[in-house]
């Protein structure tokens, strides 16, 4: 495996000779790599089935790979770097540190590559546009409908995934600006991350609940943050915890069925990877693209779940 070091000053030297992108693949398509957070939760496996649907309407070939787990920062700059290095038509990118990237995108828009970024955007004017949902909206809405739940008084905690990507910034200040601002009655008594895992987010959610045995609820802000707390409940025989997720995979689509968490906020995932590709494909042909494609969100829980609108978003 090539070392980053040695992927950027490759990258480097290709651009500094003026090399324009040659936007073909090997099989003559045009090339148009996706760079995710990862791949171990079904929200991206669901990202990559919409961008394989724009892919195939648009007839170029595409490339979705993400690291193991949403920790591993380096990991993804590797692979961005390769990406880059094969010059692509256009790329996608959803970053895990919205400033981490920001030297290699810069390389890549003076060598007129676009840059989409989707689900999680960048700290910078580079990527053309961010196919994403509107999530401190999201996460506004979260807080309601926990409030809405409790009573608007009582104790809640955060599992988030992250503090550095864009996603788990605005999804844990959407929650507590929503709360700050509009139910003093209710205290948020701790703030914890989980990095997205199921299992660390499980231990994350069981230390938070030893240390406040009265807490009323629980907002998870990423799928693995969710379960983590779903995990926790179970396995702590916790009763009368209000659970509010993000996302809907399987895990949570079941604990929302089985009355083990109250509701969540589903995203439009076929929808984010579908708008990356169309945007990438605009882009590369010079089109105007809006700063932000909002793919939309639903809060879901029993009484809706079934609803034709919220089964077209689960990704279950």
């Amino acid at each position: 495996m090539l070392s980053r070091r040695v992927l950027i000053g490759a990258l480097s030297a290709t651009l500094a000779l003026g090399t324009a992108p040659m936007a073909l693949a090997q099989d003559g398509e045009i090339y148009i790599p996706l760079v995710s957070k990862g791949f171990q939760h079904q929200f991206w496996q669901a990202v990559k089935a919409g961008a394989d649907k724009a892919a195939e309407e648009e007839g170029v070939r595409i490339t979705f790979e993400g690291p193991d787990n949403e920790t591993m920062v380096d990991r993804q700059i590797d692979m961005l770097a390769a990406a880059l290095a094969n010059n692509p038509a256009a790329i996608g990118f959803a970053a895990l540190d919205s400033q981490a990237a920001i030297p290699l995108l810069r390389q890549a828009n003076e060598a007129g590559i676009p840059i989409i970024a989707f689900d999680s955007g960048v700290d910078s004017d580079i990527p053309v546009a961010t196919a994403t949902t509107d999530n401190v909206a999201a996460a506004a809405l979260a807080a309601d409908k926990m409030a809405e739940m409790i009573g608007s008084e009582g104790k809640v905690a955060v599992v988030a995934h992250d503090q550095t990507s864009r996603t788990g910034i605005d999804r844990r200040d959407g929650f507590l600006d929503r709360i700050k601002a509009e139910y003093p009655n209710i205290e948020v008594v701790s703030v914890q991350y989980g990095a997205g895992d199921q299992l660390q987010s499980t231990e994350v959610a069981k230390a938070i609940m030893t240390a406040n045995p009265d807490l009323d609820g629980m907002f998870g802000t990423n799928e693995g943050s969710a379960i983590g707390i779903v995990n926790a409940v179970r396995e702590m025989g916790a009763e009368g915890l209000t659970i509010i997720g993000y996302d809907s995979g399987k895990a949570q689509t079941d604990a929302i069925r089985d009355g083990l968490m109250a509701g969540a906020i589903t995203q439009n995932p076929v929808g984010i990877g579908y708008e990356t590709v169309k945007a990438a494909v605009a882009a590369m042909n010079g089109e105007e693209l809006p700063a932000i494609i909002d793919t939309g969100f639903f809060y879901y829980d029993k009484s809706n779940i079934d609803d034709a609108e919220i089964q077209a978003v689960l990704y279950d």
